[in-house]
C-alpha cells in the first residue's frame, strides 16, 4: 500500500469516525472512539515521521500560500490533541485543559474550513486538490 493510499485511508476514517463521534452524546462512544484514536494517531505519526504530503500546489498565491503550510500543521496539532485526550480520557485520566469533547468540536470546526478550503480550490483554482484526497471512482463526479 502506498503512502498515498494509507493517507487516503486514515484521512477518510478519521473524518467520519469524527463526524460520528459529533453526532451522539459523549457518553455513549464506545469502540469508534478508538477507531477515531487510531486513524487520528497514526496520521499524526505519518505526518512527524515523514512530513505533510500536501502542498499549495502551483495555481495558490499570495498570502494563502504561505498559510496553506502553517496551517496543514494546525490541523495536525488539533487532530493529535483531541486523538490523546479522548484516548487517555477512554483509559480514565483526563488531560489537563479543554474537555476531549471541545477539542472534537474545535477539529470538526476547522474540519468544515478544511474542507470548504480545498472545495474552493478545487473549483474556483481548478487545481484537482480534491482528487487528491477522493477516491478514484468518484473522480468522474469531480
Amino acid at each position: 500500500m502506498s503512502r498515498r493510499q494509507i493517507t487516503w485511508v486514515l484521512h477518510w476514517t478519521a473524518a467520519l469516525s469524527l463526524l460520528f463521534l459529533l453526532s451522539v452524546d459523549d457518553r455513549i462512544y464506545g469502540g469508534l472512539a478508538w477507531v477515531f484514536i487510531v486513524a487520528g494517531g497514526a496520521m499524526v505519526l505519518l505526518w512527524l515521521g515523514l512530513g505533510v504530503q500536501n502542498g499549495p500546489g502551483p495555481v495558490l498565491t499570495g498570502p494563502l500560500r504561505v498559510a496553506h503550510p502553517w496551517l496543514s500543521r494546525a490541523m495536525y496539532v488539533l487532530l493529535g490533541w483531541a486523538a490523546l485526550s479522548l484516548g487517555m480520557a477512554s483509559l480514565g485520566h483526563m488531560l489537563p485543559g479543554p474537555h476531549p469533547r471541545t477539542l472534537l468540536l474545535a477539529l470538526g470546526g476547522a474540519s468544515m474550513g478544511h474542507a470548504i478550503f480545498h472545495l474552493w480550490r478545487h473549483t474556483a483554482l481548478r487545481d484537482g486538490a480534491l482528487r487528491r484526497i477522493t477516491p478514484r471512482p468518484l473522480h468522474r463526479y469531480l
